[in-house]
């Protein structure tokens, strides 16, 4: 397809927050190009795909989107695919799918508008480097944002290599954005309206980076500078991996009230010979004591998790250890999925892949699991008196939608109230995903 007039745009985000965070960022690059977002694909002139390649069926995704793209004339818009499956499989998307006129992968998309000029001639455009210069200093500075949340990118890549993983491979090594960057953007997304900001990573704990006096600073650091700035309210992080839970940001949860008591630490399995199998490089009962130290500084404190079952290997035995550590850690909320092999990883090809339906019943039996213990932390919050920052409309009239520290989803009813007012509530019912409240104090706005 050829356009010489591109005038609206349409992302739409796979997967993680980061990708949700390089589809904001896309997005105010083609605003800067003079365009406009346009609500769904029908409208627009552009779509842009950005992609998530964690697992099997995010991809098939994909493809079953690209095709569903043509509109009830018969034409189709200026098709981008971006993010880690335009990594992993590059020209392998064009011949699998002829109407896709750009790939880029994620360390390339500040480089779309010049994609797009190359797609206008009828070519097609194809960039997945990895390059050594910052995508992030071609990007337009940050504005006034359309929530009162917002997603802050300081580390890419990941140096792990666990097994089952394809990150370091569509994502690249390790990475630190630079300290003065950090501190400017988060202000930047201050001065927008954000009153609470998520930092995010693959690894997001290993960030490090020489601060404004040329002193090295981990994530602890960074963080109590941001807690310096006005106006920031809330300060969250994920995703965090077991062997970067340093002391010093364990203690920031207990000195900081704008760090919130909520933390995403993954630990895939319970069992030590799953574990080196997947080459993590912690133990069951090194993860335990991160979470007793942890609750030592910050007895409220929230936790979530990743948990893979099925990985090769898994004997009932290894499963059963799974579920040990799920009641020894209590949940508030976890992600929990069937493994998936993915091309070019170590455990694609190790022996003892596992029976669907062995998965499949190892799953229902974690969920079961976790699901019991949300519900039961949910419970527990009923007659609590917290805050609560509203970032959304409800179904009904006058109904709002806002997030305790613990990042449970609270429904009230206040029609005086707007998003991004951060109030008092009294939490009077629990359900299994939500929480209904009852005003008691406008806070700040």
């Amino acid at each position: 397809m050829t356009q010489s007039d591109l005038k609206k745009f349409h992302i739409k985000s796979f997967g993680c927050q980061m990708n949700v965070y390089d589809g904001e960022r896309m997005s105010e690059l083609l605003v800067d190009q003079g365009m406009s977002a346009a609500k769904d694909g029908e409208e627009a002139d552009l779509v842009v795909l950005n992609t998530c390649h964690i697992r099997e069926k995010a991809v098939d995704k994909v493809y079953s989107d690209i095709g569903r793209l043509r509109r009830k004339d018969g034409t189709s818009p200026m098709i981008a695919v971006a993010g880690c499956v335009a990594q992993a499989e590059g020209k392998e998307i064009s011949r699998r799918a002829p109407t896709v006129d750009i790939v880029v992968g994620p360390q390339a998309y500040h480089r779309l508008p010049e994609l797009m000029e190359v797609a206008k001639s009828g070519k097609k455009a194809l960039d997945t480097d990895m390059p050594a210069v910052s995508k992030f200093d071609a990007l337009p500075s940050r504005g006034k944002q359309a929530r009162p949340t917002a997603f802050l990118t300081v580390q890419e890549g990941c140096d792990k290599f666990c097994t089952y993983c394809v990150v370091p491979y569509t994502r690249g090594a390790e990475i630190s954005r630079p300290w003065t960057d950090l501190v400017d953007e988060a202000k930047a997304l201050v001065d927008g309206g954000a009153c609470e900001i998520t930092l995010l990573g693959q690894n997001v704990n290993a960030w490090s980076g020489a601060d404004d006096k040329g002193q090295q600073q981990g994530l602890d650091g960074l963080i109590r500078a941001l807690d310096r700035i006005p106006g920031l309210k809330r300060i969250r992080y994920m995703t965090s991996h077991p062997n970067d839970m340093t002391d010093g940001l364990i203690a920031a949860h207990g000195d900081l009230a704008t760090l919130m008591p909520f933390l995403h630490l993954p630990v895939q399995s319970g069992s030590d010979r799953m574990l080196k199998a997947m080459n993590r490089s912690h133990s069951a009962r090194s993860y335990l004591d991160i979470l007793d130290k942890m609750r030592k500084v910050r007895p409220d404190i929230a936790l979530s998790g990743d948990f893979i079952v099925g990985f090769p290997g898994e004997t009932d035995q290894d499963f059963e250890e799974t579920l040990e550590i799920v009641r020894a850690a209590n949940y508030s909320q976890a992600f929990s999925f069937k493994y998936s092999p993915r091309p070019g990883t170590p455990a694609a090809g190790m022996d003892e892949q596992i029976a669907p339906e062995v998965m499949d019943e190892r799953l229902q039996r974690l969920q079961a699991l976790l699901n019991e213990q949300q519900y039961a932390f949910n419970q527990q919050t009923v007659g609590r008196t917290t805050d609560i920052l509203l970032e959304r409309k409800g179904k009904l009239d006058g109904q709002l939608i806002g997030k305790t520290p613990w990042l449970q989803s609270v429904h009230i009813i206040s029609p005086d109230l707007e998003i991004g007012d951060l109030v008092e509530i009294d939490v009077t019912q629990a359900g299994p995903n939500s929480l209904t409240g009852q005003i008691r104090e406008r806070l700040a706005a």
